[in-house]
């Protein structure tokens, strides 16, 4: 199920000073001479042409100039000392505004998306409530996915429908089912994720870029599921990335963040004033939690998709399993598309059981390794019912999931170990 990685943007980030390479070039054969090129433009910190575990490491931040820390600080302060009066040190007033802390991770964010302006929320739900003000005003329409997540579904729902602001639904999948919810200059954002959450529809960021684009609307990815390892949305013509940074980015579960990657500076203007002014920013501590995440971003998803694989090929043979649902199998409706713009095909397993919501519960609350719980992407397994859990918000509305629907955030801990856990759950009740 590996499939070759799509290709990924290069664009500039922030200069910062390195190690000098130039002498490697002795030591290495004429045949390097190509990788020798492209070391020559890494050392001078244009890491537009490094591959993405090196950005994911080296982008952001430069090695402090006084003390040669590594790693960037926790920069706990709330205020900055002026030089005079509007004499601001590097931009820094107040850290609602910029937290250089926070600004190392907006670059990062931005540098593995492959986009120019990064942002950080103190949650992904912060982070879709200041692009939804930030681009629509009353009378305005979004497309939102038919299966999105809930809390998505909640906030335009139940919050931005007071102001305003209408919703409708379609399946990714579907080209002419988005068009056809398309209210023509009204849609301001049609918003995808893919794969969906949690019955991993497959959308082609391409073509609805394009139908998107065709209507006046901006095409908006929730990158969260596939991470910006396996995925790179603004390179297929998206406009707005968003993520839960709580999820892959953050990885260990262990912190909530949220964040939104443009590659338009009007875009960026826009969203960076509504940042600043509604303040739900990411603290800190927060952010730096989310960049120790994201420099073992690349390693972790490849084990996420290892171990996924392992537990779609024994799901899809256990007489208790109706429907195995995961884009690397090739019966699935979007796997020609997820091979084409996705690296692989994620950690996020969903499936549903034969003997109902019944078994459902049972099967969630009989595991040992995967834990019950809310949220995925940490390095453990969680399980859960999404129709009772991560999903309640649209039960009754033409979002709700099956009743028989189980999700799994598979982890990377030894599938030796979670193999047999599912086999022993799904026994239990069997």
């Amino acid at each position: 199920m590996r499939r070759r990685a799509a290709p990924v943007s290069r664009r500039s980030v922030p200069s910062r000073a390195c190690h000098d390479h130039r002498n490697i070039e002795a030591r290495w054969p004429s045949s390097c001479s190509a990788a020798l090129a492209r070391l020559d433009r890494v050392s001078d910190r244009d890491l537009s042409e490094a591959g993405f575990e090196t950005r994911a490491i080296h982008a952001g931040y430069a090695p402090d100039p006084t003390t040669g820390a590594v790693i960037p600080p926790i920069y706990a302060t709330s205020t900055y000392a002026q030089d005079g009066v509007g004499g601001l040190r590097n931009g820094y007033e107040y850290s609602r505004s910029a937290n250089p802390t926070r600004t190392a991770l907006e670059s990062t964010l931005a540098a593995l998306e492959g986009g120019a302006h990064g942002f950080a929320f103190a949650s992904g739900l912060a982070a879709e409530d200041t692009l939804i003000r930030a681009l629509c005003r009353p009378g305005d329409h979004v497309v939102l996915p038919n299966d999105a997540y809930g809390g998505t579904f909640r906030l335009f729902d139940k919050v931005a429908t007071a102001w305003g602001v209408e919703h409708s639904p379609a399946p990714v999948a579907d080209l002419d089912a988005v068009r056809a919810a398309i209210r023509p200059g009204a849609t301001k954002l049609v918003w995808l994720e893919t794969p969906t959450n949690p019955l991993l529809a497959v959308g082609d960021i391409a073509a609805l870029a394009e139908v998107a684009h065709d209507a006046g609307a901006r095409l908006v990815v929730d990158n969260t599921f596939a991470s910006s390892y396996l995925q790179q949305p603004l390179a297929l013509g998206a406009d707005i990335v968003v993520h839960s940074t709580t999820k892959y980015a953050g990885g260990h579960s262990d912190v909530v963040g949220g964040a939104l990657v443009v590659d338009d500076a009007e875009l960026a203007e826009r969203i960076g004033f509504h940042q600043n002014a509604i303040g739900g920013v990411a603290g800190p501590f927060d952010a730096w939690l989310v960049l120790r995440g994201l420099k073992t971003l690349a390693l972790r998803m490849e084990r996420h998709c290892d171990n996924a694989e392992r537990i779609v090929q024994f799901l899809a043979g256990h007489p208790s399993v109706a429907e195995v649902i995961y884009p690397g199998l090739a019966d699935h409706p979007g796997h020609d598309v997820a091979s084409r713009q996705m690296r692989r095909f994620g950690g996020m397993v969903s499936f549903r059981v034969t003997g109902g919501e019944e078994q459902a519960l049972a099967v969630c609350a009989a595991t040992r390794v995967f834990t019950l719980g809310e949220s995925l992407g940490g390095v453990e397994s969680l399980i859960e019912h999404p129709g009772r859990m991560t999903h309640a918000s649209v039960a009754g509305t033409e979002l709700e999931v099956p009743a028989d629907l189980v999700r799994l955030s598979v982890g990377i801990e030894s599938v030796e170990d979670l193999l047999p856990d599912l086999d022993r759950a799904l026994g239990s009740v069997a």
